[in-house]
């Protein structure tokens, strides 16, 4: 791989979880990093205010464990994925950012917020949400079977407005039955991940 280290012989790494795709810190290589780092499979950084080799997880034990790394277009930044054993901060955070490492699906996630938001509110006059959480588990898994075959319904016919209404009603009404059940999107990516070959 080609690198192009800066005048001091330095070149950004950018780490970030290969699960979750959150960004965990930025750290600097240089060549003997790099080269240590491919060697043992744990991420090696140069310190600067160290002037040496440092693997993180050196004295707390949170390792990095590589996944790959990746050259960006000029050459001149890497990405590097990982896995992180414990917080990546030396502040004890899972981020530099103090942010979780948690999985986030996008809207979906945003969408799941709002449903356990709802339900906890508990606000049956203004909320859809809670009115058919009120009526039960056996009411909110009829409704996903209902969105379901008008979902097979659309996916038959050539009206694509349609088909994609019904698919978000049906995907909507799924996220609230694996609340009902106790579960997130995250529990059915672990699901799938272990039926992964």
């Amino acid at each position: 791989m080609e690198i192009k280290f800066d005048e001091k012989g330095l070149v950004p790494a950018i780490i970030q979880d290969a699960e979750t795709k959150n960004v965990l810190m930025l750290g600097y290589m240089n060549q003997e990093a790099f080269d240590k780092t491919l060697t043992t499979n744990k991420v090696t950084f140069y310190s600067r205010s160290k002037n040496r080799l440092w693997t993180k997880g050196e004295e707390s034990g949170n390792f990095l464990e590589l996944v790959s790394i990746k050259n960006d277009c000029d050459k001149d930044t890497l990405l590097i994925q990982t896995k992180p054993v414990g917080p990546t901060c030396h502040k004890g955070t899972d981020t530099c950012w103090a942010e979780e490492n948690t999985e986030n699906f996008g809207f979906l996630s945003t969408l799941e917020n709002v449903i356990t938001e709802r339900v906890k509110n508990k606000d049956v006059q203004k909320s859809y949400v809670a009115s058919l959480f009120a009526k039960g588990i056996n009411k909110v898994a009829q409704k996903v079977g209902e969105e379901a075959v008008e979902t097979v319904i659309e996916a038959m016919d050539n009206n694509d407005e349609l088909f994609l209404y019904e698919a978000g009603d049906l995907l909507f009404h799924y996220l609230m039955l694996l609340q009902a059940k106790g579960f997130t999107l995250k529990d059915i990516t672990a699901e799938l991940r272990k039926r992964q070959k």
